[in-house]
């Protein structure tokens, strides 16, 4: 009787059946991350330092280069989330109006989900570099004098081919999930709001952005802490130094010298509750912006 009942509630079955996969990724999860505080408060039994300190992240906070990197990776994830946000809800409203040709531009949309970042991360510098199709063009065409003085858009210490292959990356997904939220509802919403007198400025601003609000909110969070968190494209585009957080992370923790671990997962760390803040303030502005349009 209690198999049955409880399979009768979708609910509880979703949950039973996700329950699996939850504990392996769960257990991933949180182990590594109980892994890395415990390293970098110093416990590292197994080179023999099991004694808790914070000089870690003392030691992280005096560094330089950390500090640039935390520059560095809030500008890439911000500027890149804002743009693919902007981009991505912009090019959902134009598909929106193509009436039948909105499913192929969809089908587009959904095929470059699949292009790996790696794979655009290298069309970026084929296409940026200061030996890439831009700067041959520009070359060609006379627009400067030589290859070289084309401006530097990868291997730059602001991060501008960073952040254009983010944009290019994460709009799409950002156009999908605003499709998505496009459903017939709204367009119900917007006859009334027509109706009523409201202009085209006035049906976007009170009616469509506040349905779309959330779930391209939410979309938006996760490019953030992707973009923040992100390792192979800013290797491949980015300079050594100064490099992302992520890159840095990655730098220590290969380093042979065991004793620079508990640094390592010391900026690990702060990377995540850097990512974890940015994204909750996120959130919080969404929502007093969809409150404040009510």
């Amino acid at each position: 009787m209690t198999t049955l009942f409880t399979m009768q509630r979708p609910s509880v079955r979703r949950a039973l059946l996700l329950t699996p996969a939850m504990v392996v990724i769960g257990g991933f999860f949180v182990g590594g991350v109980t892994q890395a505080v415990l390293q970098s408060l110093g416990q590292q039994p197994l080179v023999g330092d099991a004694t808790w300190s914070l000089d870690a992240y003392r030691s992280a906070a005096s560094d330089p280069a950390v500090t640039s990197s935390i520059n560095l990776t809030l500008r890439i994830g911000l500027i890149s989330t804002a743009l693919a946000t902007v981009f991505g809800v912009g090019l959902a409203l134009f598909a929106r109006r193509l009436g039948r040709g909105r499913a192929w531009m969809t089908r587009l949309f959904q095929s470059m989900l699949a292009v790996p970042h790696l794979v655009g991360a290298l069309c970026i510098a084929l296409l940026l570099s200061p030996s890439g199709f831009l700067s041959r063009a520009a070359a060609t065409t006379g627009l400067v004098d030589d290859q070289q003085q084309f401006p530097a858009l990868t291997q730059d210490s602001f991060g501008w081919g960073i952040i254009a292959e983010y944009v290019w990356k994460e709009t799409p997904f950002i156009a999908v999930i605003a499709l998505a939220a496009m459903t017939a509802n709204l367009a119900r919403l917007e006859d009334v709001s027509r109706t009523l007198g409201a202009r085209g400025w006035q049906r976007l601003l009170h009616v469509t952005v506040p349905v779309i609000a959330a779930p391209v909110g939410a979309a938006a969070v996760l490019v953030l802490a992707f973009t923040m968190g992100s390792y192979e494209v800013p290797i491949l585009l980015g300079r050594p130094f100064p490099a992302p957080l992520s890159v840095v992370t990655f730098q220590s923790f290969s380093d042979t010298d065991l004793t620079a671990r508990p640094q390592a997962m010391a900026v690990a760390v702060l990377l995540a509750a850097l990512t974890t803040v940015v994204a909750a303030l996120y959130l919080v502005l969404v929502r007093m912006s969809r409150r404040s349009q009510l």
